[in-house]
């Protein structure tokens, strides 16, 4: 089975800011694959079903972002599920919008959220996929900003990022990470 996460913050406050690009992404996923993301467990909410033969689990943290690593880790943990069948999908303000890089690897690039999950897991060896979120930032408050909503010049660009972050997601799974990679990173 694999496990798709995505990084975000609970509630109605935080529910279309830019730190929740990966909970946007899943919940289209949800939506396109009749994955209904409803059970409450690992403290996240959890939706199992299958895209195109392959069984997966999509998987949203109910802590807020900087403590998902409690969430990811005991949804790894419990459901035995292996490191490389993993894929989490988080916001990356140092990425342009409408840029993703998906990468096997690597570090949490100051990223509190993924930072949790690396602290969780123990390794920085599993498949992660960035989306990027920074629009027409002004340097200044990092907070404020990855907490706002998308301006209205950005949502047909936030529309098509998330249905790209879908179908880098269904790369990933059919094709694997390399042909993902090679197939989304240059966009």
């Amino acid at each position: 089975m694999k496990l798709i996460v995505g990084l975000g913050n609970p509630g109605l406050r935080y529910k279309n800011t830019r730190h929740n690009i990966g909970f946007l992404i899943i919940a289209k996923l949800s939506k396109k694959f009749n994955i209904p993301v409803k059970k409450r467990k690992y403290k996240g909410i959890l939706g199992k079903g299958s895209i195109r033969g392959e069984k997966i689990a999509l998987f949203m943290p109910q802590t807020y972002m900087n403590l998902s690593g409690e969430a990811v880790g005991e949804a790894v943990k419990k459901g035995k599920i292996n490191l490389e069948d993993i894929l989490v999908i988080y916001d990356d303000i140092n990425l342009k919008l409408g840029l993703m890089r998906l990468r096997k690897k690597g570090s949490s690039g100051g990223h509190n959220g993924m930072e949790s999950l690396i602290e969780h897991l123990g390794t920085t060896e599993f498949p992660r996929l960035r989306i990027g979120i920074s629009g027409n930032r002004e340097t200044g408050d990092i907070v404020n900003f990855v907490l706002s909503p998308f301006d209205s010049a950005e949502k047909p660009l936030l529309k098509d990022i998330i249905n790209q972050g879908v179908e880098c997601v269904v790369a990933w799974l059919e094709l694997g990470p390399d042909k993902a990679m090679t197939r989304f990173n240059s966009r």
